[in-house]
């Protein structure tokens, strides 16, 4: 079995709930590596080299967030910054070892689903909030899922937070075990 690599970017891990209960669920998975992101770079500075040898030996990667303000989190879009410019900009041979790879976001998001609709609070639905992560990753050569997303993440109760983990836990085997669409 394929390795796969979640890279959680949670800018203060120990106040989510919502990401501790998926990483758990994940972390129950064989071949499944978590990482948190934030403890792997407190400084906030990232060694773009070292990231690059990480992603070179993972088979499927996951990009665990919360959606801030419609965007990544700020360590995470640093992290894009220094890894992805330096793959497919100054070393673009490495790059090519993103080729295929397929890729899925798993984003925790405060409010409500239909919050994100034309009609609703934020206007646009989830998949067009996620579009330059979906840019991303054609742009990178790997192939994209459709997201797993958790809705009203910081309101769960414990029982949601077990099912939002159990989901997830589910849609992690699906993911290991499915050939994702290449990103168009």
């Amino acid at each position: 079995m394929t390795r796969t690599l979640i890279l959680m970017f949670h800018p203060d891990p120990a106040r989510s709930r919502a990401n501790a209960a998926l990483a758990a669920a994940a972390r129950a998975l064989p071949e499944v590596e978590v990482i948190d992101m934030q403890a792997r770079h407190p400084a906030g500075v990232v060694d773009a080299a070292a990231e690059v040898a990480l992603l070179r030996g993972a088979g499927r990667l996951v990009l665990q967030f919360p959606l801030h303000w419609y965007a990544t989190p700020a360590p995470m879009k640093a992290w894009m910054d220094a890894v992805l410019t330096r793959m497919f900009y100054i070393h673009p041979e490495e790059g090519r070892a993103l080729d295929g790879v397929p890729l899925l976001v798993a984003v925790t998001a405060g409010n409500a689903r239909d919050a994100y609709a034309p009609d609703g609070a934020n206007l646009f639905p989830m998949e067009d909030m996620l579009a330059p992560l979906r840019t991303t990753a054609h742009r990178c050569g790997m192939a994209w899922s459709a997201p797993f997303v958790v809705y009203r993440a910081n309101r769960l109760d414990s029982a949601g937070l077990d099912a939002a983990g159990t989901a997830y836990a589910a849609r992690l085997r699906a993911f290991a075990g499915a050939v994702p669409e290449l990103a168009l």
